[in-house]
């Protein structure tokens, strides 16, 4: 569910960007009073993206404190387990290193 709202944050940030960058090319070409609408509009564009990459930011934070919470919860209640599962994964990693 995380990552498809991340493609979908990820896709709506570069739409954005590409859309202010647009605006940003038609508004160098042009001058007066359209021009300052356009780099308005570009602005408010980029504003958009720098927001949405905020939320997903706290959003991963959010998750990264939520699973460090699980873990240490289940550290504190299965310790022998917790201690055999690093070990398993330690010796794992070391044969796969040694192999190479």
């Amino acid at each position: 569910m995380h990552r498809s709202t991340l493609k979908t944050t990820r896709s709506d940030i570069r739409s954005l960007v590409k859309d202010a960058q647009e605006l940003f090319r038609e508004a160098a070409a042009t001058t007066g009073e359209k021009a300052e609408d356009l780099r308005q509009k570009g602005l408010e564009l980029l504003d958009a993206a720098v927001s949405k990459a905020q939320d997903v930011q706290a959003a991963a934070i959010e998750a990264g404190k939520d699973i460090a919470a699980t873990t240490d919860d289940y550290v504190q209640e299965n310790p022998w387990s917790a201690i055999a599962i690093a070990g398993g994964i330690g010796l794992l990693l070391g044969l796969a290193i040694s192999r190479k």
